[in-house]
């Protein structure tokens, strides 16, 4: 902020803990608790033609001046006129000076329409049930910093009400999940947060300490492992939307702490889940978008279509030449890689799955734009997912992918105890080589695979990213209300 723009800010401050100062001196309560249990919403008042009403909200526009003044108050709702004269409100019309823009206020008054057709409320009584002391941005997104709209997401509400559709649309997309899975028989379900071993994942977690129980704790990555004990205990159908945690980078598509879908159905495999995440999809996009296709950053995404599929061997070498299903050491596709003379940076990356990971992440997965299913992954790729029943060196498991991004990722879950143990001490032994993201021996989950897990898969949604395209924004901090910031620096 300019020194310029900063004295008028600082000015304009003034002038209303100035206003502030009066409201009291006039014995008023600038932020009371009135009784308002009989008041009607805007949407509800602006149907009440001819009748008294009592509304609350946020005044958004200011003008008129002496014995009349007109004034937009919004709520939830909507928006609706004001009309204040002297003639009616008396000596109390002088209160109105001491308004502001973002001032909330109640009123009481009788609804009519204006000459020129508008909805308005002739205003008898009216009380400040707010001061506003910060002047509200005439232009927010023309801020120069436009991080500030996601640090003070409150402000970014109120000025900008497309931008609290997007959350409305979210909180849509949910429950029409919700709806679709509880309709399929599925049981949602609540599991631990804070967990002594994580999994369900290939990511860093947070680490955290519990003080009477004397040991480090972790903020879930995923809920996958809990999800399948309660498969072993009986339960053929459960999910969670779950707040999940990663000790990553900030990106486009990533943040720290995200909301995740989660699903496990037993006696069922991956193939079947690829229909069934189709039909989930299709319900979903046409429940809250009215129709089949979206555009998503000028690209037209039509889900009306049957999602194609792709394995990723074929995919990486239609688009690098290079026949990942040949490679079989770190060192052999680091040597092809160079021969290639491709530019992949592996440099922090341990194991041969986690380089075929990087080598599909930026040569083949930003060239997919259409729905795809991206199928049978090597089985280095992914520690908790069954291999293949027709080829042992793959997993049988499927990403959906759009637009260059993977919007959820789903497999056949190994049941084997045997496997499970000896493909998690493979992870231990690339933790021991310095990786970060390789997953821990969770001892207490083999246990419960020794008592039986019937043959499951199960599938993962990031909510945030599927929103991010549903709604048409550029970059998740748009669809997370208060997204993960660097701390803010003030001076002192």
């Amino acid at each position: 902020m300019t020194t310029d723009a900063q004295t008028k800010l600082n000015d304009l401050q003034k002038q209303r803990l100035e206003q502030l100062a009066k409201i009291k001196s006039l014995g008023i309560d600038p932020y009371p608790q009135p009784d308002l249990s009989q008041k009607s919403s805007i949407a509800q008042a602006l149907s009440l033609m001819d009748k008294s009403v009592e509304v609350a909200g946020r005044i958004m526009s200011l003008r008129g001046h002496g014995k009349i003044l007109f004034a937009d108050l919004h709520d939830q709702s909507g928006k609706i006129q004001l009309f204040f004269q002297e003639k009616i409100l008396g000596d109390k019309m002088k209160l109105t000076k001491l308004l502001d823009l973002g001032d909330i206020v109640s009123v009481c008054g009788d609804v009519f329409k204006t000459v020129a057709g508008e909805i308005t409320i002739n205003v008898f009584k009216f009380e400040v049930l707010a001061k506003n002391l910060r002047p509200l941005p005439e232009k927010w997104h023309g801020l120069k910093d436009v991080e500030e709209r996601y640090r003070q997401r409150y402000v970014d509400l109120i000025v900008n009400p497309e931008v609290k559709q997007v959350f409305q649309t979210r909180t849509k997309i949910l429950s029409e999940m919700r709806h679709f899975l509880d309709d399929h028989g599925f049981l949602e379900v609540e599991t631990p947060i804070l967990q002594p071993v994580y999994g369900g994942a290939a990511a860093k977690p947070f680490v955290t300490h519990h003080n009477v129980l004397d040991m480090d704790m972790y903020l879930r990555i995923s809920d996958e492992l809990y999800l399948k004990r309660l498969i072993v205990g009986g339960f053929e159908k459960v999910y969670e939307v779950s707040r999940d945690f990663r000790n990553e980078g900030v990106s486009r598509f990533h943040n720290p702490e995200f909301t995740q879908i989660e699903f496990y159905w037993a006696y069922v495999d991956y193939q079947v889940l690829m229909n069934f995440t189709q039909d989930l999809i299709k319900h979903v996009v046409k429940s809250v978008t009215g129709g089949l296709k979206i555009t998503y950053q000028g690209t037209e995404i039509d889900f009306s279509k049957p999602i194609k599929k792709l394995t990723l061997a074929d995919a990486i070498k239609q688009h690098t030449g290079i026949d990942i299903d040949t490679i079989n050491t770190e060192d052999e596709f680091k040597s092809i890689i160079k021969s290639k003379k491709l530019k992949l940076d592996l440099t922090e990356v341990v194991g041969l799955g986690a380089c075929f990971d990087q080598l599909y992440k930026e040569y083949v997965r930003p060239k997919i734009i259409e729905p795809t299913f991206m199928c049978d992954y090597p089985s280095e790729m992914i520690a908790l997912a069954k291999r293949h029943p027709h080829d042992p060196k793959k997993i049988a498991s499927f990403q959906l992918v759009v637009c260059g991004t993977e919007l959820l990722k789903a497999y056949n879950e190994v049941n084997d105890p045997k496997d499970q143990s000896d493909r998690w001490l493979s992870e231990v032994e690339l933790a021991k080589k310095g990786s970060e993201i390789a997953s821990q021996f969770d001892h207490d989950y083999i246990r419960a695979l020794e008592y039986g897990m019937p043959p499951t898969a199960g599938w993962g949604m990031g909510i945030d990213r599927f929103t991010q395209f549903i709604t048409d924004q550029p970059t998740i901090k748009d669809v997370i209300l208060f997204p993960s910031m660097r701390s803010e620096i003030r001076d002192k």
